[in-house]
C-alpha cells in the first residue's frame, strides 16, 4: 500500500514554473534533519481558470525531481476533487483530496438514521477519549445529528474512493478526505463519528482535513483564538489515534490543515503538539507561491515591475469577478486598497514590501495581498507575456519562492529552534 510520509507539505503552483524553487526548500529541510514529502497540488477550479491540465502538474513535479536529483518520495495531488471532475486527474495524480463539503447536511433516509443510532448506542452517556481530560456527552439526539449531517458526505467519500480504486487499483494512491470548506467547525466528538462512518464505508484515508475554529482567510495569518485552536488541534490528534485503534483505519492517518498558507501564529503551536504526541501533519499551502512571483517581478524593476502594476490595476477593476469565488475565505477592506495611481508611483521595493507577508513591516497591506491572491486569472489572461516574464526573471523569483517556503513556513512548522541555532 502506498503510504504518505509522516510530515508532508502541499505546494501550489498556479503557472507550473516554480517546481525546482519549491523543492529546494524541501531539500533545505532535509539538510536540517527533517524528512518532508513534497506534494504538488492544483485544483480543478485553478485548471479551469487558467485553461491548464493536471498532466502539467505531474510534468512539473517530475522535472523538478529529476533536475535536483531528489531521491525521496513525492506526490501529485488532485486537489478538492469530486465525482464530477475526478476523471481528469486519474492518470497523473497519486494523492486525491476528496472534497465532500457539498454533501454535509444532506440527510440519508430515516431508516439509515435509525440504523446508525442503533449501531452506536454503546457510545451513549459520558464518552471519553484517552488523553482528553474531559468527557463528551453522547445521546440519541447527538447521534441523529451525526447521521443527518455527516453520513451522506462519508458515503459519497466512499463512492468516490471506490471509483478511483477501480481506475488506479487499491493501494496505489493516497486518500485524503476534506471537510474544511464549510461554515461550522467539527468538534472532536463529531470527528470521532466521522471517522467511524468513513471506516464503515471502507475509505482508507491517510489524511483528513476538518474545519477548525477561527478564520483561515487566503494568504494571510490566522484570525481567531490561537489557544482554542491549539486545544482543538491536540484533541483531534487524540481522537484520530483512538479511532485508528477502534476502527482499523490506516495507522499513519493524520490531520491536514487546508488554507494553511501563512497561518504563522499557528505554526509554533502546531510544531509543539505534533512533537508532544509524535504525530504527523499535512499542510496545504495554497497559492501564495504565485504572490512570490509577483514580488520577484516587482523587485526586478523595469518592464517586470510595470507588468506587476498592470496586474494590480486590472485586478482592482475586476474586483467582484475575481473575489466572488473566494468570498467565504476573504477578508478584504476595500477602503484599505491602494489606488491604481498610488501603486503606479511605487518603486519595486515598495510594491514588494506591501505584498510580502512580513507583519512587522508597517508597509505590508493584507488587503492588497488578498486581492492579488485571487488575481492569478488576470496573469493567466496575459498568456506568454506573463510566463515569458517568469522565465526571464526566474533567478530572483526562484529565490523568493524558496525563501518564502523555507523561512516562513517550513522552519517554524518543522525545525526545532535548537537545530536552527547550531
Amino acid at each position: 500500500m502506498k503510504k504518505i510520509g509522516k510530515y508532508s507539505f502541499g505546494m501550489g503552483d498556479r503557472f507550473a514554473h516554480q517546481g525546482e524553487a519549491q523543492l529546494r526548500a524541501i531539500i533545505l529541510a532535509k539538510d536540517a534533519g527533517m524528512d518532508i514529502t513534497p506534494v504538488w497540488n492544483k485544483s480543478n477550479r485553478e485548471h479551469e481558470t487558467l485553461h491548464t491540465t493536471p498532466a502539467g502538474v505531474r510534468k512539473e513535479a517530475d522535472a523538478a525531481v529529476q533536475a535536483l536529483r531528489w531521491k525521496g518520495d513525492y506526490l501529485v495531488d488532485a486537489d478538492h476533487i469530486n465525482r464530477s471532475n475526478v476523471d481528469a486527474f486519474i492518470d497523473t495524480a497519486d494523492f486525491f483530496t476528496i472534497d465532500v463539503a457539498d454533501f454535509i447536511g444532506k440527510a440519508p433516509e430515516d431508516d439509515e438514521i435509525s440504523d446508525f443510532i442503533e449501531e452506536n448506542k454503546e457510545y451513549t452517556g459520558e464518552f471519553s477519549i484517552p488523553g482528553i481530560n474531559h468527557s463528551f456527552t453522547i445521546n440519541e439526539e447527538f447521534l441523529k445529528h451525526i447521521a443527518r449531517t455527516f453520513s451522506g458526505a462519508c458515503k459519497e467519500a466512499g463512492n468516490i474512493y471506490n471509483y478511483i480504486a477501480q481506475k488506479k487499483g487499491p493501494g496505489n494512491f493516497i486518500t485524503e478526505v476534506s471537510m474544511d470548506e464549510v461554515n461550522e467547525p467539527q468538534s472532536p466528538a463529531e470527528l470521532f463519528f466521522i471517522l467511524k462512518l468513513l471506516a464503515t464505508y471502507k475509505v482508507p484515508l491517510q489524511t483528513i482535513a476538518p474545519k477548525f475554529t477561527g478564520n483561515f482567510f487566503k494568504g494571510i495569518d490566522y484570525q481567531g483564538d490561537v489557544k482554542q485552536f491549539e486545544k482543538e488541534f491536540e484533541e483531534d490528534i487524540l481522537v484520530i489515534r483512538h479511532a485508528v485503534q477502534q476502527f482499523g483505519l490506516p495507522e499513519n492517518l493524520k490531520l491536514s490543515i487546508h488554507s494553511g498558507s501563512d497561518k504563522f501564529s499557528l505554526y509554533r503551536p502546531v510544531q509543539k503538539i505534533i512533537r508532544k504526541h509524535d504525530a504527523g501533519i499535512h499542510i496545504k499551502t495554497a497559492g501564495t507561491n504565485w504572490l512570490e512571483e509577483l514580488i520577484g517581478l516587482a523587485e526586478a524593476e523595469g518592464e517586470a515591475l510595470a507588468l506587476a502594476k498592470e496586474i494590480y490595476a486590472e485586478a482592482l477593476n475586476r474586483f467582484d469577478e475575481l473575489t466572488e469565488p473566494y468570498g467565504p475565505v476573504l477578508d478584504i477592506d476595500k477602503a484599505q486598497l491602494p489606488s491604481v495611481e498610488k501603486v503606479n508611483g511605487w518603486s519595486g521595493k515598495e510594491y514588494a514590501e506591501a505584498l510580502r507577508h512580513q507583519q512587522q513591516n508597517p508597509v505590508y497591506n493584507p488587503n492588497f495581498r488578498q486581492l492579488l491572491h485571487c488575481a492569478y486569472k488576470v496573469a493567466g489572461d496575459k498568456g506568454t507575456a506573463y510566463t515569458d516574464a517568469l522565465e526571464k526573471h526566474s533567478a530572483i523569483i526562484g529565490k523568493n519562492v524558496t525563501e518564502n517556503l523555507w523561512e516562513r513556513h517550513i522552519k517554524p512548522l518543522f525545525i526545532k529552534t535548537e537545530t536552527l541555532n547550531k
